[in-house]
């Protein structure tokens, strides 16, 4: 098969090293890619969201299967003009990634399928959001009401933090209760109404220590999360992702692809905070590096809508995935930081590592992102897994590396 896996994070790095391994594929692109993808893919110079010309480089190319790894591309409607021209792929159409597109959108199909959630309401004006506010008190969750790149949430725990974060994020917004308990993240490959288990993993959202500072894209994850086993993973699907799928056929846009639930796990049991509409960052990393399953065919199955072969095959082992971002993420990343020692991580046994916001500058690895690394590792049990990640972290030398030193406690 010939591939084209779309996106350039480390998100799409663990898949391009795990689609690379298939005896299936013959040719395998990405667009646009990284520097660390180069070993395992020839690099196109198109952006994800560039939607024509992905689907034209497809058809020149005699592409099998496009894999998109974002959700930008596939908001903007990358399965739709797929389907066009005939093209698999293994995402979802534009009207059902409204489910990442919209929080108002998930809200509405969590309460039509009767999936537990928090309480919410939508705001188009900053005035009436901010009496909200004032009204119900805090802690409350600030949601920005489209993409934003996993830092469109904030959880105020004052009405001046909320009424701030009203006005930076800006109209539309989603304002929910805030739900209290261990959040995790649920992956499930679906179509139509039916979803084969992947795996689940827990994020670190916050950039500092103690869960301290702003929301981020996701600052490290582990997998698989304590507590939460194979047994509850399947019944929080019945709970949280199947009624969705339904609810969705029902309304004429079913959906297919990866699904990722990130649930609140509360006193009176699991809770919806949103859903993506594909495999998170950094929780991918930190699953995929366990993967046993050649992930080609279960992508070009589900690309067709089937499922009947989706089961993927996971080790037992435990893994950790520590993201190394640049000083001033979220906010300002500083850019261009020569980066060294990615042999010597990757050297050390269970650890690989993922690029994300690398590029080469005179035929130098410099730092050109927000998160620029993931070092993965796995092991037997999560403390070794732990200790590993973070002798690859150590092995990496650029100034402005910053990371957190609690992922996995």
């Amino acid at each position: 098969m010939r591939v084209l896996l779309v996106g350039s994070g480390g998100r799409e790095h663990a898949l391009a090293t795990c689609l690379a391994r298939s005896p299936s594929l013959t040719a395998l692109y990405a667009a646009p890619g990284n520097p660390g993808m180069a070993s395992v893919a020839t690099l196109v110079p198109l952006k994800a969201d560039d939607v024509l010309g992905l689907v034209r480089f497809a058809q020149e190319q005699k592409i099998d299967l496009i894999v998109p790894g974002p959700e930008a591309p596939l908001v903007a409607g990358l399965a739709d003009a797929c389907a066009e021209a005939g093209i698999p792929c293994a995402g979802p159409t534009k009207a059902a990634a409204l489910l990442e597109g919209s929080k108002a959108f998930t809200k509405d199909v969590a309460d039509a399928a009767g999936i537990p959630t928090a309480r919410w309401e939508r705001f188009e004006d900053e005035a009436p959001a901010i009496e909200f506010v004032r009204r119900r008190g805090a802690p409350i969750v600030i949601k920005a009401d489209g993409l934003a790149g996993g830092k469109g949430v904030v959880v105020a725990q004052s009405v001046d933090e909320a009424e701030d974060a009203i006005r930076r994020l800006g109209m539309p917004l989603v304002i929910e209760e805030c739900l209290v308990g261990e959040e995790v993240s649920l992956f499930a490959f679906c179509s139509d109404d039916k979803a084969v288990l992947i795996g689940a993993a827990r994020d670190h959202k916050r950039l500092g220590d103690g869960d301290t500072g702003p929301n981020t894209g996701g600052m490290g994850a582990i997998s698989p999360p304590p507590a939460f086993g194979r047994e509850m993973q399947e019944k929080a699907l019945d709970i949280m992702v199947r009624p969705m799928l339904a609810e969705m056929v029902r309304r004429g846009t079913p959906f297919r692809g990866v699904i990722f639930a990130g649930l609140m796990l509360t006193t009176e049991g699991p809770k919806l905070i949103e859903y993506n509409v594909r495999f998170g960052d950094p929780e991918a990393q930190a699953l995929l590096i366990r993967l046993q399953s050649d992930l080609l065919p279960i992508l070009a199955a589900l690309a067709q809508g089937n499922l009947e072969h989706a089961a993927a095959e996971f080790s037992d082992e435990h893994s950790i995935s520590l993201v190394l971002a640049a000083n001033g993420y979220p906010d300002a990343p500083k850019k261009g930081g020569r980066i060294s020692g990615i042999e010597r991580a990757d050297a050390v046994p269970g650890v690989s590592v993922f690029h994300a916001g690398t590029k080469l500058a005179d035929g130098v690895l410099v730092a050109d992102g927000g998160r620029v690394l993931t070092v993965c590792a796995k092991a037997a049990t999560p403390e070794e897994a732990r200790k590993l990640a973070y002798e690859g972290a150590s092995a990496i030398q650029w100034e402005d590396k910053i990371f957190r030193n609690d992922i996995g406690l």
